[in-house]
């Protein structure tokens, strides 16, 4: 059973796959294209990663974000990772956010951080 923190995740949920990885969709999105990035193994902070897996999780995010980008025509993107709950990290296991963004999307650019931590 593949696991995000303690919940677990249906097939239907994963759209990528890599060796060490998975892209999930979001089941609480900010914005239409909000997705997430684990670690196959779970582990809570970044620092606990190996080096092949910190590898593996940013090279897919790598590859999702460009398809993110162009299927929901966004002007940029937002990569995110809080790391710990003083970082505002509301699951424990490593993930990274990747959410379209368009001109104008939030009055302050900053105001998404609050939204990622509230999800």
């Amino acid at each position: 059973t593949i696991k995000f923190g303690p919940w677990p995740i249906r097939s239907s949920e994963i759209f990528f796959t890599s060796k060490l990885s998975y892209g999930l969709v979001n089941l609480k999105p900010l914005v239409p294209g909000h997705v997430l990035v684990i670690s196959r193994r779970l582990v809570v902070r970044f620092n606990d990663l190996t080096s092949e897996e910190v590898s593996d999780m940013f090279s897919s995010v790598h590859q999702i974000s460009k398809v993110i980008e162009k299927l929901h025509k966004a002007d940029s993107l937002t990569i995110s990772m809080q790391d710990g709950p003083a970082a505002g990290q509301s699951v424990a296991h490593v993930h990274i956010h990747i959410i379209p963004r368009h001109h104008g999307d939030w009055m302050n650019n900053d105001d998404i951080y609050p939204e990622i931590q509230r999800k």
